[in-house]
Formats: structure tokens, sequence, C-alpha cells
């Protein structure tokens, strides 16, 4: 199966409206990561096939849950799960913060490849950011209490954290003076579970 096919399979299967072009660009997102890989440590998955599911497709199953306009990705990485997350909701402005300087060079040059307009990316640890979004989301932290902690000052009133999990991490004590919900999340093709931890005061 072509790349682009099983791409666009992937986003019919989480019911995401695409054209063609956002088709285009994921596949050419995945291109660059694999191009990169080779001499950055972007990702320890070299497939390209496989990338759609563990990253694209795993990264936009969260889509459904994303509401208003300001979006933080911690601990961003490769660009995960924000850049696919920015090509299909172009409504929206994400913010993508990693600390690493080859990773954020790497998503600069991915923006500028693609032609993204609704992202920014910062170098930055996300104790010593600052700034108000509607959500923050994040596949990297080990610990939700760790994630909690270091990043709940960046929501804006009503905003929710959003913790990317597997099932073994979703069973945590809810934090003082925060509530959370736990949504199971459905990725194509992917035979781990999934989880979404939202995490609001």
């Amino acid at each position: 199966m072509k790349l682009n096919e099983k791409i666009e399979r992937g986003l019919v299967a989480l019911s995401i409206e695409s054209h063609v072009n956002v088709v285009e660009k994921l596949a050419q997102y995945l291109a660059l990561i694999t191009k990169w890989n080779k001499v950055t440590n972007l990702t320890s998955i070299d497939n390209p096939e496989q990338m759609v599911v563990v990253h694209l497709l795993d990264s936009l199953s969260i889509h459904p849950y994303l509401g208003g306009s300001r979006i933080l990705d911690v601990g961003s990485g490769a660009g995960l799960p924000g850049i696919p997350l920015a090509l299909i909701n172009d409504d929206k402005k994400f913010t993508l913060l990693d600390s690493n300087g080859k990773k954020t060079r790497f998503m600069l040059q991915v923006i500028i490849e693609l032609g993204i307009k609704n992202v920014e990316v910062v170098q930055s640890r996300a104790q010593d950011f600052q700034g108000q979004f509607d959500h923050v989301v994040c596949r990297a932290f080990t610990s939700t209490e760790d994630f909690v902690k270091a990043c709940s000052h960046l929501l804006a009133p009503g905003g929710h954290l959003l913790a990317m999990k597997g099932p073994a991490e979703s069973a945590v004590t809810p934090l003082p003076g925060f509530k959370q919900t736990i949504y199971q999340l459905n990725v194509p093709d992917l035979t781990s579970e999934r989880c979404l931890i939202e995490i609001g005061r």
C-alpha cells in the first residue's frame, strides 16, 4: 500500500476530513523525519509505514478533544503531536516547545518546507516558559504528576492539560485541586491501547 493511501485510510478511520494537499504534507513530513533521523535521533522507528500508525494516527487520535484556539505541545521532539494536528486544524495556533536544539531546528525546517503558517517553535523547558493556552498537550512526560507540576501555570482559565498515555499509565491519583477524565483512544491499526488523560482545575 502506498504511504499516501495508508495515511488517507487512517484519516477516514478517525473521521477526519482532509484534502489531498494535507495527505501529501503529512507524507512529506514523514519523509523529513526519515531523512533527519539518519543524523539526529528523532525517533526509534525508521519504517515510514509504522510511522503512519505510531506517530501520525496516534497524534491525530486526540483531534476531537482539542477545543479553543491556542494549543501548546510540550516536549514536542519531532513535532508530535503538534505538527500533524496543526495540518488539520488551520484555524488554531500551535506552539511547539522542546529544550533540545537539534529537535527545534528540525521542527523549524518542517515548518519552512511544508509552508505551515499556524505553528511557532520555541526552544525552552516547560518550567521556564510563559504563556496562556487553551490546551497543553504532551506525549513525552513519563509521569502525569510531573506534567501537571511543570505545565499547569501555562493554562488559560478553563484550559486543560492533555496527557497521552498507555493503559498502564492511566491509573493516576488525581492531584489536589485538579479534576481528571480518562478517554480511550482508538488509533487505527495500533495493537497497543492508548488513552488520553484530560486534567483541569
